[in-house]
């Protein structure tokens, strides 16, 4: 029998297992899916906790309940791949063999990455949110502090959801003009990114959003290391970024066996075609989602395009057929800004952030590049359409593609 292996049971491993287990014989085939513990988090709920929105149970979940009947479920942290013996090893001594594998490790902040982020003021005055831990502690101190200099920082990227320290900064604007206290608070967003956001018009109209919100921007700046005690960031040119709260987003790293195994790049992904999604490892090891380098959007809507292709790519790779499947780095993300209201911009590798309606031309409901209230609903909806359509692998209404359809140049 034939074994295909999946790392990983987070957003992109659930989505290849209910695809392939759709598509691959199962007299033919053994599914076998790896991941450290039992429980499926919804990443981009992370966000709303702080704010009372969520609590973890709307973000935690079994990922036994998402994964198709039929397969095999291993709970174990990886120890290394090797890629000449076609195998696996486990943390709890167990070697899995393959015939094909699919990577999808993802990705995690590591605070210790950067001097001093992780030291005695680390979830006493410094937090992340993209993590469940980090999230809870932040919403425990937002509920009683009363205001001061809060500085929302990205550290270095590529990070999870470009978007979401935006959103946090946006949030917290809304959050503080709800409680009474916004004029008590001062908020700076600071990015090492030359503006707002990666895409240029998009940073532009995000840029204007900071303003219009009395939020400081502080462009190219690289943290170089934290005082957790005198609660200042420091630059690696040795400017001094004061705080009285700091939400930050720590460097993101892929996961630590793939630095084991040996063919990582400095931040642990995966070097992978950024069209086929083969890995460049070997022809049989294929990567997608958080975990590879692709000069993509780490997101969930990304993943779901991937999947489309991967699956496609892969039944030719195991058909000894070549890979047509072409992933062009198509990405949406809703943004929310706060009040009801959210922007939504669709991009891909060479196509900017445009202005129209999606996902129907014509007829939307949704408004690209503006701030809408039917952009809001979306955003919200996205928790159950990520439950019930993306996890199981089912299709959505629209193409892996970039569509120009509905756009406005």
């Amino acid at each position: 029998m034939k074994k295909l292996l999946i790392l990983g049971a987070g957003t992109a491993g659930t989505m290849m297992a209910n695809k392939m287990a759709a598509v691959l014989d199962r007299s033919d085939w053994q599914i076998t899916i790896v991941d450290r513990d039992g429980t499926h988090h919804y990443q981009p709920g992370y966000l709303f906790i702080p704010f009372g929105i969520y609590t973890a149970r709307d973000v935690v979940k079994p990922r036994q309940d998402y994964l198709p009947p039929g397969i095999e479920v291993v709970i174990s942290p990886i120890d290394v791949i090797e890629p000449d013996r076609n195998q696996v090893r486990l943390s709890n001594g167990r070697i899995l063999g393959y015939d094909y594998l699919i990577i999808a490790t993802g990705t995690r902040p590591v605070p210790t990455q950067t001097e001093g982020m992780a030291g005695p003021g680390w979830q006493k005055n410094a937090f992340d949110f993209y993590t469940l831990e980090g999230a809870a502690a932040l919403a425990r101190k937002l509920r009683t502090w009363e205001g001061g200099r809060l500085v929302v920082n990205i550290v270095e990227m590529p990070i999870k959801c470009p978007v979401a320290p935006l959103e946090f900064a946006f949030l917290a604007d809304w959050f503080f003009t709800t409680r009474g206290i916004r004029d008590k608070v001062e908020i700076d967003y600071v990015t090492p990114l030359p503006g707002a956001f990666t895409k240029p018009k998009a940073s532009a109209l995000l840029g204007g959003v900071l303003d219009q919100k009395r939020i400081r921007l502080t462009a190219d700046y690289a943290v170089g290391r934290v005082d957790t005690e005198e609660r200042k960031l420091f630059s690696w040119d040795e400017r001094e970024v004061p705080y009285d709260l700091l939400v930050t987003v720590p460097t993101n790293m892929g996961d630590d066996s793939i630095a084991r195994s040996g063919f990582g790049d400095e931040l642990n992904y995966v070097p992978t075609d950024k069209h086929t999604l083969r890995t460049k490892v070997k022809d049989n090891i294929f990567a997608l989602g958080d975990a590879t380098d692709l000069p993509a959007s780490k997101a969930g809507s990304v993943v779901h395009f991937q999947a489309d292709i991967l699956v496609e790519n892969l039944l030719a790779a195991i058909d000894e057929q070549p890979l047509h499947g072409h992933f062009d780095g198509h990405a949406n993300c809703f943004i929310e800004s706060g009040f009801g209201k959210a922007f939504l911009i669709d991009f891909n590798y060479d196509t900017e952030p445009l202005p129209g309606l999606f996902p129907l031309p014509g007829l939307g409901p949704l408004s690209l590049l503006e701030e809408t209230r039917m952009n809001h609903y979306g955003k919200m909806m996205f928790r159950w359409v990520y439950w019930n359509v993306l996890l199981r692998g089912l299709d959505l209404p629209m193409d892996s593609a970039l569509s120009m359809a509905g756009k406005r140049r």
